[in-house]
C-alpha cells in the first residue's frame, strides 16, 4: 500500500513532457498554418526570431511552432532537419509539414512551412520578407533540392 501511494506521489510530481513533433492537434496544426500565414510581409534579419525583430527562416519556423503548437525546434534549419520525424516524399506533403532545402550545396540550409497546394511560407533572404512562395520556383525562393520532415498532424 505504501509502495503504490509512493508511486503514485511520484507520477504526480513528475515534470510534464513537452509535445513532440508530430503530436499536435489538428487544431494546433490549423493555427500554425494562420500564424505563418499572418507573418507574411515581416522583414528578414538573420538570428531573427520574433516579429518585433525579424525573422530568419529557422527562427520563423520556432516562433510559430513555439507559439502556436507549444514544441520547442532546434535553432537552425539543420538541426531541425535532423529530427526523428518521418521524412515524406513531395506528394505526401500536408499543410504544416516542414520542408528543407539545401541552397548552399552543404546540405540543409533552409527550412519553411508547407501550407498546402505547393505552396510554403519562408523568410528567404537578406533584404527580403516573410513570404508564400511555391515549391518549384527555385528562383524566388533561392532552393535547390527539397527534402521534409512531418511536424504537425493537420
Amino acid at each position: 500500500m505504501l509502495a503504490a501511494a509512493l508511486l503514485l506521489l511520484a507520477a504526480c510530481a513528475s515534470a510534464p513532457q513537452r509535445p513532440q513533433p508530430g503530436s499536435t492537434t489538428a487544431m494546433a496544426a490549423n493555427d500554425v498554418l494562420f500564424r505563418a500565414i499572418s507573418l507574411v510581409g515581416t522583414p528578414y534579419r538573420w538570428g531573427g526570431n520574433t516579429p518585433a525583430s525579424g525573422f530568419d527562416c529557422s527562427g520563423l519556423v520556432d516562433y510559430v511552432y513555439r507559439t502556436e503548437a507549444r514544441v520547442d525546434l532546434p535553432r537552425t534549419s539543420r538541426e531541425m532537419s535532423r529530427l526523428p520525424d518521418p521524412r515524406l516524399d513531395r506528394a505526401q506533403l500536408a499543410p504544416g509539414d516542414l520542408v528543407f532545402f539545401q541552397t548552399d550545396g552543404n546540405g540543409v540550409s533552409h527550412v519553411g512551412i508547407y501550407v498546402g497546394k505547393d505552396r510554403f511560407v519562408h523568410a528567404p533572404d537578406t533584404g527580403g520578407t516573410v513570404r508564400l512562395d511555391a515549391l518549384d520556383n527555385p528562383t524566388g525562393a533561392g532552393i535547390s533540392s527539397m527534402a521534409s520532415a512531418c511536424c504537425a498532424d493537420p
